[in-house]
């Protein structure tokens, strides 16, 4: 039961059925009583991680952002534009205190990195007062320097999401008038074009972010959520993961400028600190990684389903599926892949005991070994989620703002005399004094404000979402390389007992025969792909910023990875499908009967070669848009016990 926090103690709560929690599939609004919805708030106060809730004011569906989790899965629901942001009451009163921070540092005219300095290799140049708007404005229209297609609009979208989420968190040192001017852009759609190269992953993702702030400022360029406007051809632009050129109204740019103004907007103008607080963080590679993800999920799930199908209609058996042998290697993927594989090929088919007793003593691997192989590519899957997660809720700027006192960490504390360059604390009750070894002047780093305090640190620093991404399209890889392993089984008559390239009279026609060749020209691909671009560092800005992530094209690389998977998944499903209707009026399990009949329903019978590219497309499409996975599993999945 979801709440909006800003109603009465009161009121309509929205009613959601799920399977998954990460996923709404039924939704009501229904009136409860006031002692109910009194508990509820309570409920939602402690526990309830991402809140959900429509508004009366708005048809759309609000995201509450700023002090609970914020998921892969909302953030992709974000990215479609029909879920409006707000910022919670605790996240605003904190983005308020850090200001306060930051402002009292101002007033002081006391020398504070990023708030009265240059950055990178200028640290040490000192900001006159009466520039300090020019040096924010500056910065970001200097890093604006990101050059190819753009982003996605989809994926822009979650950037500025994933940007006011952590900007929520006060740690930034932001206004609440710039945060509220971002909120207000999203939930008007009014979304800046941002180019998807230039980034090295530390600071951050600098340029792709000055772009998003650039447009934000009246500056730049937005996509135009005006029907028909614009100053670019309808369907013609090419973005980073689309190269469709299909027309589409809602596919145009405009100025920035204009695109405010039409929607009543006012641009962002800039003060003290917070220019760097826009741009300094890991949001475009967290972003396109939570795309890559998101899609993931799905193409491991329908790579599951598809290896189904082609275990039976290679005549092959579900006893290597059997519980007790993953029981005895409990990693958490193999068994719920031999699970999903068991209920998937439950109860036996026609098709299944037609051929019981006859056959091979054992299936090949890539049949056999498949809950040991998706297995492990669900749990790399589940392991990137979770650092990818936890990226997407974490305060990401230099240098950062914290309220109260600075004794937290580890008892330590500084007792405002730093001529003896000393540090002196308590450590587990013990009174220490050791020398400071950072050998730098204590204001370098440190800066105290009334209230609070501000210090540079490096949570910029893109490594976590780099390696997990790197490490994502790895696992993700593996599901093509046995996938094209099983295609090739069926597509070849000495493998499979069926007619060779899935195909009647052959000569005449080829069948699958090339769309075995793309399959695995894709695969191939892939594994050129896959090599880590986190392993790579080069050195910029002065050699201030030695060493840097190189996340932004492992977040790239990994998107077009798990693309090139969901292709090769579904020839596969293609040439399933076509082999079991060689078997016919025999038939296969219910849940295998209904992904065969959605195939068939975009995709006729391979009776004789025709053109095969939008057979390929259409049936790609199914798998993407997660349509195969919901034909198998209309009700969520089930799949009884693991083991």
């Amino acid at each position: 039961l979801k709440t909006d926090p800003f109603a009465p103690r009161g009121g309509s709560f929205t009613v959601a059925r799920t399977t998954c929690p990460h996923r709404l599939l039924k939704r009501a609004t229904v009136k409860l009583p006031p002692a109910v919805c009194e508990q509820l708030h309570k409920i939602h106060e402690n526990k309830i991680a991402t809140l959900f809730y429509f508004s009366a004011n708005s048809s759309k569906m609000r995201v509450t952002l700023g002090s609970k989790v914020l998921d892969v899965a909302t953030l992709r629901a974000l990215s479609l534009g029909k879920y409006k942001i707000d910022i919670c009451p605790q996240a605003q009163q904190n983005v308020h205190a850090g200001r306060a921070v930051v402002d009292n540092l101002v007033q002081k005219n006391e020398v504070a990195y990023g708030i009265n300095t240059g950055f990178g290799l200028f640290a040490n140049v000192v900001i006159s007062p009466d520039k300090l708007k020019d040096l924010q404005t500056n910065l970001i229209r200097s890093h604006c320097a990101g050059v190819g297609t753009p982003l996605s609009r989809e994926q822009s979208r979650m950037l500025l999401a994933l940007r006011i989420n952590t900007l929520a968190k006060g740690h930034s040192g932001i206004r609440m008038e710039t945060l509220t001017k971002m909120v207000d852009a999203f939930n008007a759609d009014c979304i800046s074009v941002i180019p998807s190269q230039g980034t090295v992953g530390a600071s951050g993702d600098l340029a792709p972010l000055s772009h998003l702030a650039l447009g934000l400022m009246g500056e730049g360029y937005m996509w135009d959520p005006r029907a028909g406007a614009g100053t670019t051809t309808p369907g013609t632009i090419q973005t980073a993961t689309t190269t469709s050129t299909r027309s589409t109204a809602r596919n145009t740019i405009s100025p920035a400028a204009d695109v405010l103004q039409a929607h009543a907007l006012e641009p962002i103008d800039l003060e003290a600190k917070e220019g760097l607080a826009l741009i300094n963080g890991t949001q475009m590679m967290t972003a396109v990684g939570a795309e890559a993800i998101h899609q993931a999920k799905n193409a491991a799930l329908c790579a599951d389903i598809t290896c189904a199908l082609t275990v039976e209609v290679l005549k092959g058996t579900r006893r290597a599926f059997h519980s007790c042998i993953h029981s005895v290697r409990p990693h958490v993927g193999q068994g719920r892949v031999a699970a999903r594989l068991r209920h998937l090929l439950s109860p036996s088919s026609q098709l299944y005991l037609s051929h019981k007793h006859i056959g091979r003593v054992q299936d090949a691997y890539s049949l056999r070994c498949a809950p040991q192989v998706h297995g492990v590519v669900h749990d790399t899957i589940r392991f990137a989620e979770d650092i990818i997660t936890t990226e997407m809720n974490s305060a990401l700027d230099n240098p950062m703002v914290f309220t109260g006192s600075d004794e937290d960490e580890h008892g330590w504390f500084f007792d405002g005399d730093d001529d003896d360059n000393t540090m002196h604390g308590t450590v587990h009750g013990v009174t220490r004094e050791r020398p400071l070894d950072t050998f730098k002047k204590f204001s370098d780093t440190f800066y105290y404000g009334d209230g609070g305090f501000v210090i540079s640190g490096g949570n910029f620093h893109g490594e976590y979402p780099a390696k997990a991404l790197d490490f994502l399209a790895i696992g993700v890889q593996e599901l093509a390389n046995i996938s094209e392993r099983r295609l090739e089984r069926l597509v070849n008559p000495s493998l499979s007992e069926l007619p060779a390239f899935l195909v009647q009279e052959g000569g005449i026609n080829s069948g699958f025969m090339i769309a075995h060749c793309t399959a695995a020209a894709l695969t191939s691909e892939n594994k050129v792909l896959c090599h880590p671009a986190s392993v790579d560092t080069i050195s910029t800005s002065g050699s201030k910023e030695d060493h840097v992530s190189m996340g932004g094209f492992s977040a790239h690389k990994a998107v077009r990875v798990v693309r090139n998977v969901e292709i090769v998944i579904a020839i596969e499903l293609l040439a399933a499908c076509q082999a079991l209707d060689f078997y016919r009026p025999l038939t296969t399990t219910e849940p295998l009967e209904r992904v065969h009949a959605l195939v068939r329903s975009v995709v006729d019978t391979w009776d004789q070669d025709r053109y095969m590219a939008d057979n390929i497309e259409a049936v790609t499409d199914l798998v993407r848009s997660g349509s195969i996975a919901k034909a198998a599993m209309p009700d969520g999945e089930d799949t009884g016990p693991l083991y």
